[in-house]
């Protein structure tokens, strides 16, 4: 499970988050960018790469009525 979802961009150094599933969020520079909030992670990022700060849970999604 996702806990946050994000990265820091290795070409401007601006560290972006996304919060929701498919709302991709770019760092200022334009070369890294993340999608999926707590769902899923789709990155996109330049030459320099990236750094991943993401934060996962080895624990299952349980749902509860």
């Amino acid at each position: 499970m996702i806990i946050r979802n994000r990265v820091q961009c290795n070409n401007c150094g601006d560290i972006i988050e996304s919060t929701y599933v498919h709302v991709m969020v770019r760092c200022s520079c334009g070369q890294t960018a993340i999608d999926g909030g707590h769902d899923y992670c789709r990155l996109q990022h330049g030459d320099k790469g990236y750094t991943n700060l993401s934060e996962v849970t080895e624990d299952e999604w349980v749902e509860t009525d």
